[in-house]
């Protein structure tokens, strides 16, 4: 027999034996052990899925509320993102192309925005800073008249004093259709991503040149807002800082705890926040150069060298950019999440370390199929939802006291009490970065909690699995329809469809409530013996599965 083939043969055989020894590890079950003490409880937590993202500055004045899964009942602050101007769509004048006047203000577009925010019983966060066209008049003809990467106006005003009187004319009119006190109670930005070349820099763009022209920007945006609503005006700022920037953060913390503010000659800016980006590059993939807490340290440490204690930290946008597969247009995900139940156990990871690192929000972009939050939920509204349940709790201690397993995986916990509505709080996942992880894992927790009276309590737990997520239901639906990936405009593995033909959205949505019946999420309630404030919960998590238990004694 020629050798070749022999060799051939050998090679397909090991191959074969090593693909079946892979599969019976894969599926093989991890064991873990935690144990939960709330003997001692850390900082009360915050709602961590507190924001949502607006891209274009803009939201309905009657949004389409979403009764049956509602994300506003759990989301605070509507970030509207650039909603102060750089191109002729955004810029709040009667006429944006006319330069040869400055002061022709229509803020009707924003007003609007802001009163549809309201009635879903959110705050604004008005994303302010992007310079208008026609107050860059003479820095865009320098540049060449370049809108940069965003289609928006990159450059610095011509005139600081101009561009004040345009922020102080926007404070003003939102007081006069809202309130001062309703609008002291909003929260502000300056910019989205500050040290991106492709959201802001100098005509020269000059690192140096350009960290000064942003930091001026800063100061007389927080000067007109502090001039129409006063000394407490909550205010901050969104940098990259999970990829590197044109220039390093640390210069503008620097210039608003000891620098000398551009527009009043004083010392320091007004600063309540610290905001980043965040991404993951897609499934599988990791991309960013700093994790969630390296951000949160980076953030914290820099400020407090500089006298900055009282700061909020966030990320203001992120998640997953790519999906695995492309649309017509591109493989970015709209939603900035995949459908997969993958994204549910994904996101309850970045919660535990949002959680562990003392962060306080993270921003999301949707949390339904369609646009402005209704249709079907993705499977990340759940874990956010049952999230937000930890506001007001306690961070209790929770240690890995036992694990057998044989996969690489994280599987975690977080827990929390709330001392005055008397109930524990437990997430925990199992995650693997891979949209084909296949291990199941079996979980006991080991739970102190002197709080809890001793005997019964009431033990009500949500399983986040694909049992509640219609996506995989639709992915085989899909391919025996013939919806194929250049359907959709962007990656189709995205839960929020952008559609490239209109057979293939009206085909989805005339699945809708066939979909709804896959994505109810029902609690299953149980009772457990306290003694001695100690008791036992176990759970079996699917790959990449998330369960969420709240206990609390029945007398």
């Amino acid at each position: 027999m020629d050798i070749n083939r022999v060799i051939a043969l050998l090679l397909a055989s090991f191959l074969g034996l090593w693909a079946n020894v892979y599969a019976f590890f894969n599926n093989f079950i991890n064991d873990y052990v935690f144990s939960i003490d709330t003997s001692v409880l850390g900082e009360a937590l915050p709602n961590v899925k507190s924001n949502l993202n607006r891209f274009g500055g803009r939201f309905p004045e009657n949004p389409v509320i979403n009764e049956e899964y509602n994300p506003y009942e759990f989301i605070e602050y509507i970030q509207l993102m650039e909603c102060s101007g750089g191109n002729s769509r955004r810029d709040l004048f009667i006429d944006p192309n006319d330069f040869s006047v400055t002061d022709d203000y229509n803020f009707e577009p924003l007003l609007s925005s802001c009163r549809g925010i309201l009635k879903t019983g959110a705050k604004p966060l008005l994303k302010l800073g992007n310079v208008p066209a026609k107050l860059s008049r003479n820095a865009l003809a320098a540049a060449g008249e370049d809108l940069g990467a965003f289609a928006v106006n990159i450059y610095p005003p011509d005139d600081y004093n101009e561009y004040y009187a345009y922020i102080k004319a926007i404070a003003e009119a939102l007081v006069e259709e809202f309130g001062i006190s309703e609008v002291r109670s909003w929260r502000f930005g300056v910019m989205t991503e500050y040290e991106n070349v492709d959201w802001f820099r100098a005509v020269s763009g000059d690192p140096d040149e350009t960290a000064e022209a942003y930091c001026k920007l800063y100061d007389f945006t927080v000067q007109a807002l502090l001039d129409v609503l006063g000394p407490d005006v909550f205010v901050g700022a969104h940098s990259m800082t999970c990829s590197e920037g044109l220039w390093d953060e640390a210069l503008f913390i620097r210039h608003c705890a000891e620098g000398t503010n551009y527009a009043t000659g004083k010392k320091g800016t007004r600063l309540c926040y610290l905001a980043a980006s965040y991404y993951e590059n897609s499934p599988g993939n990791e991309g960013s150069r700093l994790t969630v807490p390296e951000i949160i340290r980076y953030f914290r440490s820099t400020a407090e060298s500089v006298g900055l204690t009282d700061l909020i930290f966030g990320v203001d946008e992120g998640r997953i950019l790519l999906g695995t597969k492309s649309g017509a247009v591109s493989s970015e995900l709209n939603s900035r999440t995949v459908g997969y139940t993958y994204q549910a156990a994904f996101d309850a990871r970045l919660i535990k370390q949002m959680f562990d690192s003392g962060m306080d929000y993270f921003s999301s972009w949707e949390y339904c199929s369609e646009s402005e939050n209704h249709g079907l939920p993705i499977i990340t509204y759940f874990v956010a939802k049952h999230a937000s349940d930890f506001k007001g709790a306690h961070l209790a201690d929770v240690k890995t006291s036992w694990k057998g397993h044989i996969i690489k995986a994280d599987v975690n916990a977080s827990a929390a009490f709330n001392e005055s509505a008397g109930t524990l709080h437990v997430m925990a996942y199992n995650y693997r970065n891979s949209l084909d992880y296949k291990a199941s894992a079996q979980l006991k927790f080991k739970v102190k909690a002197p709080q809890l009276s001793d005997g019964e309590a009431k033990v009500t737990a949500y399983m986040i699995d694909d049992d509640c997520n219609w996506f995989d239901e639709w992915q085989k639906d899909r391919a025996d329809l013939g919806i194929t990936d250049d359907m959709f405009s962007w990656s189709p593995d995205d839960g929020c469809p952008t559609w490239h033909n209109d057979d293939a959205c009206r085909t989805f949505l005339s699945l809708a409530d066939k979909y709804s019946q896959y994505c109810r999420l029902e609690p299953a309630e149980s009772v457990v013996t306290v003694k001695n404030g100690e008791f036992t919960l176990s759970a079996d998590l699917a790959p990449n599965a998330v369960v969420f238990f709240e206990v609390t004694s029945v007398n």
